[in-house]
């Protein structure tokens, strides 16, 4: 219980810090791109935007996460946190295909006079918003390891790409402000690259933790020698993992002298059920059956 309660303290903690400096960025800079008759940073100001609803879809998946099991659910809420990524994702799929096709409208004019040079204060706006998202990102990014949260994580990234279209908009607006007014809307154009990038990982990383994908290999072969490791258990013929939202799901077969008594095997599968539980904190569930195996000694 005391985990779940700073998991969540965690992540709303966090989404709030988010919501206030990308409502404060994106007021900075799609001031700054207005004034500054910058295209590129009003797209990088819609980006940010687009950053304070996302983390608003995170917090709600988050919230519903968390409930405990019920009867409709009984294996508990975890693969929410999932859909809110997706969720998220989407939304920055659309956010950049958006800035891109304004890109492409503006290169394929072609009347290279008419498109307006930047002023000097985009040039600032962008070099802000640089040094700020770099910082959420680093910050969201750390809190998300540490809760394990893939939607926390995916907001993290959201930040990065943010960051990652600022250096663009920094880019296209000094070149366009020494002359070369393209490298404005060819910024923008840079700007979707990297949301697009951003958006599919975000959205893969989601998809392989709603589809029972098992855990990696250097996990599966700790959770053998977990129960190897206990008394009485001869060995293991079955394991089977899967990850489910941020959690994994264990059914593992093992082996032990068949002689034995039923309470005396039941007790060899509570040890190791025991074991793993208490030696991998993200393990929800596991189930622990027992084969008899021929040691020699009577039945």
């Amino acid at each position: 219980m005391e985990i779940e309660q700073d998991f969540e303290k965690t992540a709303m903690r966090v989404s709030t810090v988010s919501i206030i400096a990308n409502f404060v960025l994106t007021v900075f800079k799609l001031a700054a791109g207005v004034i500054a008759h910058s295209g590129a940073m009003i797209s990088d100001a819609i980006h940010s935007a687009s950053d304070v609803f996302s983390t608003i879809v995170v917090i709600i998946g988050i919230r519903i996460s968390r409930r405990d099991s019920d009867k409709d659910h009984p294996y508990g809420h975890e693969r929410l946190e999932c859909v809110a990524a997706i969720v998220l994702a989407t939304i920055l799929a659309a956010t950049g295909l958006g800035i891109g096709a304004s890109a492409v409208r503006k290169i394929a004019g072609g009347d290279m006079d008419a498109l307006a040079v930047p002023g000097m204060l985009a040039l600032v706006a962008a070099f802000v918003s640089i040094l700020v998202k770099e910082a959420m990102y680093q910050y969201t990014r750390i809190c998300a390891r540490k809760i394990d949260s893939s939607a926390l994580m995916a907001d993290a990234w959201h930040h990065r790409s943010d960051a990652l279209s600022s250096i663009g908009a920094l880019i296209g607006i000094a070149g366009a402000r020494l002359g070369f007014p393209i490298l404005d809307p060819v910024a923008s154009l840079v700007i979707c690259f990297f949301i697009e990038k951003a958006a599919y990982e975000i959205f893969m990383d989601a998809v392989d933790k709603m589809v029972d994908k098992a855990c990696d290999e250097q996990t599966e072969k700790e959770l053998t020698n977990c129960a190897l490791s206990q008394e009485g258990v001869l060995g293991v013929d079955l394991l089977h993992t899967r990850v489910f939202g941020n959690k994994i799901y264990v059914d593992i077969e093992i082996c032990a002298d068949g002689s034995k008594t039923l309470r005396c095997a039941h007790g060899i599968a509570e040890s190791v059920h025991d074991s793993i539980e208490k030696n991998f904190p993200k393990v929800k569930h596991i189930m622990v059956h027992v084969n008899p195996v021929e040691t020699g000694g009577k039945e």
